[in-house]
């Protein structure tokens, strides 16, 4: 199959692999490549599924992508906007002297936007109030048993997520042989059969999208922040719940970790930017120290491990 090429020459000095690498579910994600400076990615578009490979030019000032498969057109016009190029950060001042550092040192970061609402949401779903080793390893497996291979091309083997009416047929004893409990599977399924009007999300403004995120049954403050995050780069979007952020951002900022409420009166004066400080104190590794007792994986789940290498 003949690659579809596209050479985008950003118009500020473009992080590529630092913004795109934010979709990556783990270091083993079946979906994400990064191999040789160049970042790999299955995705399933409105056009269909694509093979897409973007690699960073930093000293040429471009950015080269190559795409194979229906939906190749589709996510070289999205490029763009999946690296950052419709996030405004107009008005955001750091004030903080850790965010002054972490802003000079991180300037040119922005938050993109995939536009594929439904590939945001069925990772996020499954991430919710579980560690990061159990959520990514819920995620693999699925993948592995009902993905797809993406559409053939050069580049590391990659697997499809499945597609919602895969996804919305998985009955309940299967997600507990991938280890996804029925907290997290009961609104997997339930968005899988809404697929289609999920999304028309991508065309609101945060506002309406975080409304219609939050009717979804199990979907609360946290999974729609991280769904809006990813797939309408929303920068101001922060995941409150989260057993780590407000903590760390307390900590950046006051020396001390503080609850959900603390963080929000921390964040209010950097509205409509909060989810940017969320994210330059991420990338700066700003974080509370990981000393003291964290949240273990569950073990008490049944079914046999499916999660093979």
């Amino acid at each position: 199959m003949t690659a579809t090429e596209r050479t985008w020459r950003p118009a500020w000095p473009c992080p590529a692999g630092q913004i795109l690498v934010v979709a990556r579910r783990g270091a083993g994600d079946p979906t994400y490549r990064v191999e040789g400076g160049s970042h790999w990615r299955a995705l399933r578009t409105p056009e269909g599924p694509v093979r897409l490979e973007v690699r960073p030019r930093p000293g040429l000032g471009e950015v080269e992508a190559r795409a194979w498969g229906p939906g190749a057109t589709w996510v070289l016009d999205a490029l763009p906007a999946m690296l950052g190029a419709l996030d405004d950060p107009t008005g955001f001042v750091p004030r903080h002297p850790v965010l002054v550092e972490a802003h000079r040192r991180h300037q040119h970061l922005r938050i993109g936007r995939t536009g594929l609402v439904f590939e945001a949401l069925l990772p996020a779903v499954l991430e919710q109030k579980v560690t990061g080793q159990e959520a990514f390893a819920g995620f693999r497996r699925l993948v592995r048993r009902h993905g797809e291979v993406a559409p053939a091309g050069e580049g590391p083997d990659l697997l499809l997520q499945p597609e919602p009416a895969v996804v919305a047929a998985v009955p309940s004893w299967e997600w507990l042989e991938l280890h996804v409990d029925p907290a997290r599977s009961r609104p997997v399924v339930v968005a899988a059969g809404r697929a289609a009007a999920l999304e028309r999300i991508a065309d609101d403004d945060p506002e309406a999208a975080d409304r219609k995120l939050r009717s979804l049954p199990g979907v609360g403050v946290w999974t729609s922040a991280e769904v809006r995050a990813r797939a309408l780069g929303d920068a101001d979007a922060v995941s409150f719940g989260d057993y780590h952020v407000a903590k760390d951002i307390g900590w950046a900022l006051t020396g001390a970790p503080v609850d959900d409420a603390g963080l929000a009166v921390l964040l209010e004066e950097w509205r409509p930017h909060r989810g940017r400080v969320q994210a330059l104190v991420a990338l700066a590794g700003l974080g509370k120290p990981r000393r003291g007792p964290r949240m273990a994986p569950r073990r008490h789940l049944p079914g046999r491990d499916v999660d093979r290498p």
